[in-house]
């Protein structure tokens, strides 16, 4: 029998060589390394970025809740930077460092403030791909292509239409840096949608004077900056495990998982010491200067922050006190049974007043990042275009910034001490 058309088979086996490739390259994408022990994370962006907010909290969690061992960050942002800008300094001031991980956020000013056009598009689309080159080139094992966030849809320019106007246009943004990220094979940051729709929610409890992206409707107070590093977080893979705290009424013996020790546990008294914190958030709720209200329209706790206590052996119809710290709430057996989140339930809690000092120190060594990518590494390239013949002496100059650098990280990262807590279980029969 004839073959009436022989292109036939072609075609198909054509559209199974395309899927199978397709498929390898999904598995690829969904495979690509997460966090690793040691990991140096390089936080690049504009002055959203360098508002120093959403990359303290960013390091924040990567210090104190210990997704992976050891890891650092860079902070460089720079006001008023385009994706453009960034890539002709990348080299010099971030790429220099040698980081293996790398964040970026631009999109904010690329935007121009004004309706998108084919320029615009074309050139951010062009750089971000550039930058991604650039990193990989230079050895980068994870690379997280942020979108930009949104202005406020109140307070940007006093004129909600002139926000809708932007946003559209940051939304395209979005899109491209999306298409790049997957382009690329590397991971994208979604970080319009999350700060759009809690936006939308915070407004709606709290009142149009509750900003999301700032009193200039560009710059995000503490509220907008935790959802910006919720976006980032999630990229790079954290499961938001904490820990696990199990206690045995019947038998009066209690477990912890990794990063927490039980030091002794006596009729639903429990001793612990831990080493991996829960994330912690200050504030008033209603203030956009807090990170505690906007919690309520983010899932940070439920996806990032999981500190865990389930109690066996409690009748479900009981009542449970649990006093953790210097406060107390009450469940029923059934709710602590199948487990509490306790890092969600009791904001003021024992972990508070180290989490904070650590903070402190953190915001102290992105100053000096600050300072160290935009100003004492920017320059050397034009001191040594002055004085070509004294690359020796400044590739010295280098070494010890970079030795400065890890310094002040570790100084950090040495602020993480153990702390000591209670958890106290009281059952009451009905």
């Amino acid at each position: 029998m004839k073959i009436r058309n022989s292109k036939v088979p072609i075609v198909l086996f054509v559209l199974i060589l395309l899927t199978i490739a397709s498929s390898a390259l999904a598995v690829r994408a969904e495979d690509r390394p997460r966090l690793q022990k040691g990991d140096f994370v390089a936080i690049c962006g504009d002055s959203i970025t360098e508002q120093k907010l959403y990359s303290v909290y960013m390091q924040d969690y990567l210090l104190m809740c210990q997704p992976s061992a050891n890891l650092r960050t860079l902070q460089a942002g720079w006001s008023g930077e385009r994706a453009p800008g960034f890539l002709k300094r990348m080299a010099q001031d971030v790429l220099i460092l040698k980081p293996s991980v790398a964040t970026t956020c631009y999109g904010m000013n690329d935007g121009g403030y004004s309706p998108m056009t084919d320029e615009k598009a074309a050139q951010y689309r062009d750089s971000q791909r550039e930058i991604v080159k650039k990193v990989k080139e230079n050895g980068v094992s994870l690379i997280i292509v942020g979108s930009p966030g949104c202005v406020d849809s109140d307070t940007f320019r006093k004129k909600p239409e002139e926000a809708a106007m932007y946003n559209k246009t940051l939304a395209g943004l979005r899109d491209i840096a999306r298409d790049v990220a997957k382009e690329e094979n590397v991971v994208f940051a979604n970080v319009y949608d999350p700060m759009i729709e809690v936006m939308a929610k915070a407004k709606g409890r709290y009142g149009t004077s509750y900003h999301l992206a700032g009193g200039d409707g560009v710059h995000p107070a503490q509220n907008g900056h935790l959802v910006m590093a919720y976006a980032f977080l999630k990229a790079m893979g954290c499961d938001g495990e904490i820990g696990t705290i199990t206690v045995d009424m019947g038998t009066g013996r209690a477990e912890a998982t990794a990063g927490h020790k039980v030091l002794s546990s006596i009729k639903g008294a429990i001793e612990v010491e831990s080493t991996r914190y829960p994330f912690c958030f200050f504030g008033e709720p209603n203030k956009p200067a807090s990170t505690s209200g906007v919690i309520e329209f983010l899932p940070f706790n439920q996806e990032l922050n999981r500190f865990i206590l389930v109690v066996k052996n409690v009748d479900t119809g009981s009542k449970c006190k649990v006093t953790w710290g210097a406060a107390a709430r009450e469940y029923t057996g059934a709710e602590v049974a199948k487990g509490i989140n306790l890092a969600a339930d009791f904001l003021v809690n024992p972990f508070c007043e180290q989490f904070r000092k650590t903070e402190e120190l953190i915001a102290k060594q992105q100053a000096f990042e600050t300072a160290l990518t935009k100003s004492l590494l920017h320059r050397i390239s034009d001191y040594l275009a002055a004085v070509p013949d004294a690359n020796a002496d400044f590739e010295g100059v280098i070494a010890k910034l970079c030795k400065k650098d890890i310094e002040v990280s570790e100084s950090s990262a040495a602020s993480v001490v153990p702390v000591r807590h209670s958890i106290k279980i009281e059952v009451k029969q009905f």
